[in-house]
């Protein structure tokens, strides 16, 4: 893996600001890094050559959608092996890569597992069948999972010590802090604890999703007689237990209840308790909840049979032969591939409790968003309302950098409030669980304005959240849809319609990002508010067709997927070929979540071997091989990991110097672009076009957290060298501090 490499040339043109203060490079830090990616991150599985004078369906020109996830979250984990991460933020990552691989297996190998039961023999693709796919999945995500316990167990853990965050085993303890611990068990733990016999009167029971269980093999004293139960660890008042009430020093509460399971089957003689976790199929119920793009190919019937239900049983190591047959007989488990035999602690997703601990001198420094400088001067101004500084332009805003209370969250109340206002409408896709936007609409509805909330029940995971909201809204008089049958809706749009003089006015805000306080603290979203009136009554039109049934709506300005969005991408890929073959320098830079759409991509290989130069930025997975001789010479892949999610989606297409910029809610997905309602607005007001333009080209300069993807798929880190240090986040922080220190010293008398 080479360790060196400079970023492109700048696509888009400065704003003439000076340099935003880049760091110094550590070049003892920077050393000790390289040297663990080189021993760290493996190789990816080599994609197939490309024969001579291969179309552009050839498989030889796609990654596997699969294994590029797994490489993201290689990239991913790296955070946690990095020694420039600070300690406890290193920890976080690898609460997030476990998390992250709890979700591949949920979604990515559960949809493989049913295409398989169902008989499908189609390929993907880049050529491979899907009993092709779940072995490399598999081995990929085992490796994985070794390496996360290795680190967890080897290193880190080692490291907190060192800096007196300690995580003990009963054990090691000594004989008083084990009483007290055995103490606080009894009075906080063990009233809760449900032991769950398994014996011919008493069934196997099920064994929820992801949740830690302990397997105990007991006998009795005087038959002599063996016996089986399962006990369900309860995490929900912590993952571990403070020794002495240290927060910083430590017990696995699972390592406490094991030690102390004599009190959980008196009469009985312990033998062992075992530690053992399930992950299930995220389609449990419906085919809403499965890999939808897996599954495609799957009837209708098939898809309601629970094939493969139980796809992973983690087990500790250690754990006796006839235990683990007992586990995999219960849960239908066929393949011995399925069982993932874990040394040391289960389930890291919990180290995130540690990573939470109050120890600022182990984590990055703190990040307060700033108020948008608009916002800040509306008095001053003679503004009154966020309706007033709308009305004076266009309004972008950048999250966390700029504060979602402050703008976004501010807008729906302020929207709530106002007696002209006469009409909110809203979709909601994700959003936290006790959301100020929603309690804004309730307000508006009982104070009689007219609310409607489209409602997506089938966001993953968040389905509670939204069916709990939904219900509150309709009691409160509010319009509640939920979405349409066979379309997701992505898109994240408000319109609200107000009364002033001259008639109604319509104002709305377009972001990239969920309506969710919680995750604008660390996800990267642009927003928009306009109260253009194209805008407008393009949004209008949207609502009536999620709402109603106005399926032939015609939009001025949005695209809107499935209806139109597909061919807006195509056609401007297209003018970039043309604008190129006319000698006007064809550009296009495009930044999203992930990239897999085989239709978008084969026409990015149309514009590169046009001579189109191609910058794309993104962070997750991606089927495109970029640096391809004669196929996709002139594109490049980078992607961005860092301290915040990035989450955004920017579009620019140089249009021969007049340049097009969208940002949305779609990456370049085929569900995206076919399967959902999603929405992408054009880019209008230059202030904003210069933002997201600069924001494309610092993103293309980034030497810090940026990796470079190869053609033969291997994704290679920055490092800056000698060169000042140019990271992304860094520098967008940089620049909002600067942005309000500047405007305080000139409002300063």
């Amino acid at each position: 893996m080479a360790k060196k490499k400079t970023a492109p040339p700048a696509p888009v043109e400065g704003d003439g600001q000076p340099d935003p203060g880049p760091a110094a490079p550590d070049v003892v830090a920077e050393a000790a890094a390289e040297e663990r990616i080189d021993q760290a991150l493996p190789v990816a599985v080599e994609p197939m050559p490309v024969p001579e004078g291969a179309d552009l369906a050839d498989p030889a020109l796609y990654f596997n959608r699969e294994l590029s996830w797994i490489d993201f979250n290689w990239r991913v984990f790296f955070q946690a092996l990095d020694p420039r991460t600070p300690l406890l933020e290193r920890v976080r990552f690898v609460a997030i890569t476990a998390n992250n691989l709890d979700e591949f297996y949920r979604k990515r190998v559960g949809g493989l597992k049913r295409q398989l039961e169902a008989g499908v023999r189609a390929l993907s693709p880049d050529g491979r069948t899907p009993r092709e796919q779940l072995d490399l999945s598999l081995a990929a995500a085992r490796h994985m999972q070794r390496e996360l316990s290795r680190v967890w167990e080897d290193e880190l853990r080692h490291e907190l010590a060192d800096a007196d965050v300690i995580v003990r085993e009963y054990d090691s303890l000594e004989s008083d802090e084990q009483a007290r611990l055995d103490r606080r068990f009894r009075e906080t733990i063990f009233p809760i604890l449900t032991p769950l016999a398994v014996d011919s009167g008493h069934p196997f029971p099920f064994i929820s999703n992801l949740s830690l269980s302990l397997a105990f093999t007991l006998r009795h004293p005087t038959r002599g007689t063996e016996h089986f139960a399962r006990l369900k660890v309860p995490t929900v008042r912590g993952r571990f237990m403070p020794i002495d009430g240290t927060p910083d020093h430590v017990v696995a509460v699972e390592d406490v209840i094991r030690h102390n399971a004599e009190d959980l089957f008196r009469g009985m003689e312990v033998e062992g308790g075992y530690a053992f976790r399930v992950t299930r199929n995220a389609s449990v119920d419906r085919s809403e909840e499965e890999a939808d793009d897996l599954l495609e190919m799957i009837s209708e019937e098939l898809r309601e049979r629970k094939f493969s239900e139980v796809v992973r049983l983690e087990v500790e190591a250690g754990m006796p032969a006839r235990v683990r047959n007992l586990l995999r007989r219960e849960l239908d488990l066929d393949d011995d591939h399925d069982v993932v035999e874990v040394a040391g602690l289960l389930d890291l997703v919990g180290l995130d409790e540690l990573a939470g601990l109050d120890r600022p001198d182990l984590k990055d420094l703190p990040w307060e968003s700033v108020v948008p400088i608009r916002l800040r001067h509306m008095e001053m101004e003679d503004d009154d309302d966020m309706f007033s500084v709308i009305r004076r332009g266009d309004l972008l805003v950048h999250h966390p950098y700029e504060s979602f209370a402050a703008s976004t969250q501010r807008f729906i109340e302020e929207a709530a409030e106002d007696p002209r206002v006469l009409a909110i409408k809203l979709t909601v896709y994700r959003t936290s669980q006790d959301s100020p936007i929603v309690r804004a609409l309730i307000r508006a509805a009982e104070a009689g304005k007219q609310v409607a909330a489209l409602v997506e029940l089938k966001a993953r995971f968040d389905e509670e959240n939204n069916i709990e909201w939904a219900q509150r809204l309709e009691r409160a008089g509010a319009h509640v849809a939920y979405g349409l049958v066979g379309l997701k809706t992505h898109a994240k749009t408000t319109l609200v319609v107000r009364e002033e003089e001259g008639g109604l006015r319509t104002y709305a805000h377009l972001g990239t990002g969920n309506y969710n306080p919680t995750t604008a603290r660390f996800y990267t979203d642009f927003g928009l508010f306009t109260c253009r009136d194209d805008i407008g009554q393009d949004l209008v039109g949207l609502f009536h067709f999620l709402t109603g049934y106005a399926p032939e709506q015609e939009y001025q300005t949005l695209a809107v997927a499935p209806r139109d969005l597909r061919a807006t991408f195509v056609s401007l890929i297209r003018r970039e070929i043309a604008h190129q073959k006319a000698g006007k320098n064809g550009r296009i830079i495009a930044k999203m979540n992930a990239l897999d759409d085989v239709g978008i991509i084969q026409e990015l290989y149309r514009a590169s071997q046009a001579g189109v130069q191609i910058d794309l930025v993104v962070r997750g997975h991606t089927r495109m091989r970029p640096g391809l001789p004669g196929v996709s010479d002139n594109v490049r892949i980078v992607s961005l990991i860092g301290r915040f999610l990035e989450h955004s989606r920017i579009y620019y297409f140089h249009n021969g110097g007049d340049a097009d910029i969208y940002i949305g809610s779609a990456d370049w997905m085929r569900r995206n672009l076919d399967d959902r309602v999603e929405v992408v607005v054009p880019i209008e007001d230059e202030t904003a076009r210069g933002r997201l333009q600069r924001t494309l080209k610092f993103c293309l300069d980034d030497n810090r957290q940026a990796w470079d993807l190869g053609p033969d798929g291997r994704y290679t880190l920055r490092w800056p060298g000698d060169e000042p240090v140019r990271a992304f986040h860094d520098t967008l922080m940089h620049r909002a501090r600067r942005r309000t220190q500047e405007d305080d010293a000139a409002w300063s008398f």
